[in-house]
C-alpha cells in the first residue's frame, strides 16, 4: 500500500501562528520552501510529534497521530517517521555503527540484530570504512549520510529533512546533493524536506510546497511556480519581477498608479510577470514605439557568471539581466540614472 499523509497543523508559538494543510504520498518529494520564520520547521517539527498540535490533525496511512479535538497524541518515538536533523544531531559518544543501531535499539532489537542492519546500512551508504568512527571524525557528507542512515533504519513510512544541505561548505553540496537524490529515490515512503535553496529544491523535489508568516502561500512543480509566482518572495526565489494591479484587458494598473501594457491581461486583481531577460537598460528616454518605459535609479549591480542582474528603483522597480559588456557601455554603477524598457508582448499577466 502507498504511504499517504493528510495533516491539517495549527500550531502556536508564541505570537506565531502556523496553520498550514498538507497532503503528500510516497510517489513524490516535497520540499517545503519559504524565508526564515516562515514556519517550515515547526512543520515538520508538528508532524515528527516533536511540538503537539493546538488544533487540526495529523494522519499517517489512515493512523491518526495527533488529535487534539479527541485528545489523540501518538508520541514522536512511536510514529512510523523518520527525522534528519538540521545539524543531524549524531551521539557524539557513539561511532557511525552505533548511531545507526540506535533506533533500533530503542524499538526492542537485540544488540546483535541491530548491529547487523546496521551493516547493512553502512555498506549501502558506503560508510564501511566509518563504521567506527566517531561523529567528531566524520566529514559533513558522512555525517549527513550516517543520520540519513539512522533515519531509514527503522524502517519508517515517512522520512522528514530539515535543511539537509545546510551543514555542508559550497565545495560538498553538489556531490552531496547528487547522493542525496539517489537517496530519497530508493526510500519508498513518503519524502519531505525544508530548504531554503532553490537550487536543493529543483535537485531534490517533485513538489514545492511554500510558506510564508505561517500560511501556505503556493505549491506545485517548479516549472508550474516558475511561471506564474503568487508572492513577492517566490519571485525572488525564481529569480522574475512579480508587480500587482488591476488588470483592464490591454494593461494593468500597478498599485502604485502606473501603467503597464500588456495585450490580453484579462480584468480584475492581477500579478504580471517580467524575467529579468526581457528588461532593457538605457542612459537616456528611449525613442522606441515601446509603451512600458519608466525612469530609474540603478540600485545594485550583481555579477552572475557571463551575466549581470541590475536591479532599479524607481516608480516600477524592475531587475534587468545584462551582459558584462552593456554594463561597460551604458555605465552602470549604483547610483547610474538608466530608463527602463519592456515589450508589451513580454509580460505574462494571470488573476491575483
Amino acid at each position: 500500500m502507498t504511504s499517504t499523509l493528510d495533516a491539517c497543523v495549527g500550531v502556536r508559538v508564541g505570537s506565531f501562528e502556523l496553520d498550514v494543510k498538507i497532503t503528500a504520498s510516497a510517489d513524490e518529494t516535497v520540499a517545503l520552501l519559504g524565508p526564515n520564520a516562515a514556519g517550515k520547521t515547526t512543520l515538520l517539527r508538528a508532524l515528527a510529534g516533536l511540538t503537539p498540535l493546538d488544533r487540526g490533525s495529523i494522519t499517517l496511512d489512515g493512523v491518526v497521530l495527533d488529535d487534539p479535538g479527541r485528545n489523540i497524541f501518538v508520541p514522536p518515538e512511536r510514529r512510523s517517521i523518520g527525522v534528519v536533523f538540521q545539524n543531524y544531531l549524531l551521539f557524539e559518544h557513539l561511532s557511525a555503527r552505533e548511531n545507526i543501531a540506535f533506533g533500533l535499539r530503542a524499538r526492542g532489537a537485540s544488540k546483535s540484530s541491530a548491529h547487523a542492519a546496521a551493516d547493512e546500512w553502512l555498506d549501502r551508504f558506503e560508510l564501511r570504512d566509518a563504521a567506527r568512527k566517531k561523529p567528531g571524525q566524520l566529514s559533513g557528507g558522512q555525517a549527513q549520510r550516517v543520520a540519513l542512515a539512522r533515519a531509514l533504519a527503522v524502517r519508517p513510512s515517512a522520512l522528514l529533512l530539515d535543511e539537509p544541505m545546510a551543514a555542508l561548505d559550497a565545495g560538498a553540496r553538489g556531490t552531496v546533493r547528487r547522493d542525496l537524490r539517489r537517496y530519497l529515490a530508493d526510500f519508498d515512503g513518503i519524502r519531505m524536506l525544508v530548504t531554503h535553496d532553490p537550487l536543493d529544491a529543483a535537485a531534490l523535489a517533485d513538489r514545492l510546497v511554500v510558506i510564508e508568516d505561517g500560511k501556505l502561500v503556493q505549491e506545485g512543480a517548479l516549472a508550474d511556480i516558475t511561471a506564474r509566482p503568487r508572492s513577492r518572495y517566490v519571485a525572488e526565489l525564481v529569480g522574475v519581477n512579480l508587480l500587482h494591479g488591476v488588470a483592464h484587458n490591454d494593461g494593468v494598473t500597478l498599485v502604485d498608479g502606473a501603467e503597464l501594457a500588456a495585450p490580453d491581461a484579462g480584468t480584475g486583481d492581477a500579478l504580471a510577470v517580467i524575467h529579468p531577460h526581457s528588461v532593457t537598460l538605457h542612459r537616456i528616454r528611449p525613442e522606441s514605439s515601446a509603451r512600458n518605459s519608466w525612469p530609474g535609479r540603478v540600485e545594485t549591480v550583481e555579477m552572475l557568471g557571463n551575466r549581470v542582474r541590475v536591479r532599479v528603483a524607481g516608480l516600477v522597480p524592475l531587475t534587468a539581466e545584462v551582459t558584462p559588456m552593456a554594463v561597460a557601455e551604458l555605465r552602470l554603477v549604483e547610483g547610474s540614472e538608466v530608463w527602463t524598457t519592456v515589450k508589451a508582448t513580454d509580460i505574462t499577466v494571470y488573476p491575483a
